[in-house]
């Protein structure tokens, strides 16, 4: 049986491995990118599509203004059908108590050259007249945008393949020593191999530190201009990164078709694909909590993906200390879509060598490796 060979192989063709493909390729190297499914699945197809950048860390915003500003320079050569929308993000203080940390953001984000602007209560509502009244104030973020995920997965793979990379149907199940094979029994050969998979990634590279986390989304019909930025609630941190308990936090996106798409939800444990009433039902509850209005709007779609998520909030990109030939690239839980291009970045330099935009060390896998489970 012949075995085709190639600079790198990398399993899986949503948003980051797409990205770590067109990287790899522009840079010369000789690519082959599986897809079990078709690109943009499973959790690129599930996402929001926001490009933001993110303080829950230093490692974090490195990582996050990184990859914006990489889309940002892309952005021009878009097609339209990735309906990329430099809108920005208003983060919402809810009360006085959190005009604190909104004060505490901006700071943080100034300090780093983030253009970023306190606004008032008046001007809130003047800018999102569908947020209730009486929220304090926001944090507008001028250089966040949102973009269609599926079509951007495509975009990046279309270009990695114009630079000669090779797309291949098919379903990865072992990877090692400088292969990987199918499960038709295919192999590849390669002197390095990425695994992609994001919430998958467990069963390709088993004991890496990533879980998979359930959340729902909603479509509306078409309502140009009902929200005008994407908003967010102020401690959308705190509960979208409880690693204890099932959350739901108010983000809604306006799409360039006009539909607002809203979130979220998460869910450790939930491993059905099946959209849950009562979680979608409280997770739009809270959304109204902001926007009631939305108790108007006519909903046409739910559904619901599996992010990859890690105990420290980071994803995984780099060696896997267990196997030289495998690297990793996944883990970025709901932040995939954002930093896509950062990872393929970091990726690309570990391979090549080349220094790159910001240190890569925090991301290893190596930081992480999970503790043997005993009977």
């Amino acid at each position: 049986m012949s075995v085709s060979t190639y600079d790198v192989v990398i399993a899986g063709a949503g948003i980051v491995g797409a990205a770590c493909a067109f990287e790899c390729a522009r840079r010369g190297l000789r690519v082959a990118v599986i897809e079990r499914d078709v690109v943009g699945s499973g959790a690129t197809a599930a996402g929001m599509g926001h490009i933001v950048v993110m303080d829950d860390s230093e490692a974090q915003f490195a990582l996050t203004r990184l990859s914006q500003q990489l889309w940002r320079e892309l952005a021009p050569q878009l097609p339209a059908d990735v309906e990329y929308d430099a809108c920005g993000t208003i983060w919402i203080a809810a009360d006085e108590d959190e005009l604190g940390e909104l004060s505490r953001k901006h700071a943080f984000y100034r300090a780093r050259g983030v253009p970023t602007e306190i606004i008032g209560a008046a001007e809130l509502a003047r800018l999102e007249p569908n947020l209730r009244p009486g929220l304090a104030g926001g944090l507008l973020v001028f250089e966040d945008a949102v973009l269609y995920p599926p079509c951007a997965a495509r975009f990046l793979v279309e270009q990695a393949q114009q630079h000669g990379a090779v797309l291949y149907s098919g379903s990865v199940c072992e990877i090692g020593r400088g292969r990987a094979r199918l499960k038709d029994s295919t192999e590849f050969s390669a002197r390095w191999i990425v695994n992609a998979l994001g919430a998958s990634s467990p069963a390709l590279t088993p004991g890496i530190d990533v879980r998979k986390r359930k959340g729902h989304l909603v479509i509306t019909d078409r309502y140009p201009g009902f929200a005008r930025h994407q908003l967010v609630e102020l401690g959308y941190l705190k509960r979208a990164h409880s690693l204890t308990s099932d959350s739901v936090a108010f983000n809604i996106q306006p799409r360039r078709t006009g539909q607002m798409l809203i979130g979220s939800s998460r869910q450790y444990g939930a491993e059905g694909c099946e959209v849950e009433s009562v979680m979608l039902s409280r997770m739009l509850k809270h959304a109204q909590q902001y926007m009631p209005a939305l108790a108007g709007l006519s909903a046409i779609r739910a559904w619901t993906g599996f992010r990859p998520a890690t105990s420290d909030k980071l994803p995984l990109i780099g060696p896997w200390p267990e196997e030289e030939s495998v690297f990793l690239a996944t883990g970025h839980e709901g932040l995939g879509i954002t930093t896509s291009l950062g990872t393929a970045h970091l990726l690309v330099s570990q391979l090549t060598g080349e220094r790159a935009a910001i240190p890569f060390e925090p991301y290893l896998p190596s930081r992480v490796l999970l503790e043997p489970v005993h009977d």
